[in-house]
């Protein structure tokens, strides 16, 4: 048995045995088509001897790495056949050939020579493929199986079109003649079936629009007012932040410039107005302390109380301490019911409200306290050096 049967025989043993079934693309059937256009471009390119048997092993082995999973399959791949080389006893030059045959089929990397061509093309043979699509849906439902990523049918039609006609190219001459006009064809496909799928859901989504028009409404409403008391809120936080900081320095400096220079006979008339100044910056931090400290809520609720809808489930505090299913059975109870919804975000939004209307009374208080404070002491500064002048 020659090499490439060997190996054939052994990547076919491995997939089987240790490939996930998840990966509905990535295996030996992709394997053989990868082969497969190796061969047929070898072939018109004249590539002969142990690069066209490194071109077959790279064919064979560039994804064998998926038994150990998807991220830098390339690399596993490459130790998979370093030790089927050394049981194999490969010669040292075919073995680094097809290592770098494997490495060239990473696709964020750009190939350079024609070998590196020749592998990349026969990656992306099915581009030119009659069954483009089926093969292309094999790749999607890997993707949900293995990675866990979703795509509606527009966005994957969207993302094809996006890798045929923007991302991918042809490299070897053969490709670009034989194949490229193959690929056209693809591309046109997907187009009519992008144009297909957009004229139908716009014709579901004006449907749905005529229907639904006055609860999107409301939903956008509701969207709206939520961010902007977010906003409000998060802008509260800031000015209070803000005060705490410039009296904070205020204090800071205080205790260590003026503070100790008071036990000095000399400096006894800045006394009464050093301490203006702290009273007041002490007043203004406890001030914007109470407009960001939280109010500690109960954080459960009973099932009587769902029933007699008086629980806001969208409010953190009124659920923290309940158990997963509690909260599951209590927001499906609520989510059947649209007027308890409804209800729930009015108070929601009404308890937001509340919560603002505190923050920036009191924020209020703490900007006038700061400006009488620094008036005050200012005078009192003043009042004190035209004492000591007289």
């Amino acid at each position: 048995m020659g090499i490439i049967e060997k190996a054939e025989q052994f990547v076919f043993n491995l997939l089987k045995d240790k490939l996930s079934p998840e990966y509905t693309y990535h295996n030996f059937n992709h394997t053989l088509r990868v082969v497969k256009a190796v061969n047929k471009l070898a072939n018109a390119l004249k590539v002969e001897g142990n690069e066209h048997e490194g071109l077959i092993l790279a064919g064979y082995f560039h994804d064998t790495g998926y038994v150990n999973g998807h991220e830098e399959h390339e690399l596993k791949s490459i130790e998979i056949f370093r030790q089927f080389a050394v049981e194999e006893h490969i010669a040292s030059e075919i073995s680094s050939l097809t290592q770098q045959l494997i490495l060239a089929t990473d696709i964020r990397k750009e190939p350079e020579t024609l070998l590196e061509f020749i592998i990349r093309d026969a990656d992306c043979s099915h581009f030119a493929s009659k069954k483009y699509v089926a093969i292309s849906d094999l790749l999607r439902r890997e993707w949900e199986l293995s990675c866990n990523n979703t795509f509606s049918d527009l966005e994957w039609l969207e993302g094809n079109l996006k890798m045929l006609s923007q991302k991918h190219r042809f490299y070897t001459e053969f490709a670009k003649e034989e194949w490229q006009p193959k690929k056209e064809q693809n591309i046109m496909l997907v187009q009519q079936k992008i144009t297909e799928l957009a004229k139908e859901q716009n014709k579901k989504e004006n449907k749905k629009a005529k229907d639904e028009k006055p609860e999107r409404g409301v939903e956008t409403m509701f969207k709206v007012t939520l961010n902007n008391h977010t906003q409000l809120s998060q802008i509260a936080d800031s000015k209070a932040n803000i005060l705490l900081s410039v009296n904070a320095i205020i204090i800071s400096i205080s205790l260590s410039t003026l503070i100790p220079k008071l036990d000095s006979p000399g400096n006894a008339h800045l006394v009464v107005p050093t301490f203006i100044l702290l009273i007041f910056s002490v007043v203004c931090i406890i001030f914007a302390i109470l407009s960001t400290r939280p109010k500690v809520t109960t954080g459960s609720f009973t099932r009587k109380e769902i029933e007699d809808k008086k629980v806001n489930l969208l409010f953190f505090g009124n659920f923290y301490k309940m158990p997963l299913d509690e909260y599951e059975w209590a927001m499906n109870e609520m989510m059947k019911d649209k007027e308890y919804l409804y209800n729930t975000m009015i108070k929601d939004l009404y308890f937001l409200g509340l919560v603002l209307n505190r923050k920036y009374n009191l924020l209020r208080i703490t900007y006038n306290i700061f400006m009488v404070g620094i008036i005050i002491s200012v005078i009192a500064f003043v009042i004190a050096f035209q004492s000591i002048r007289a």
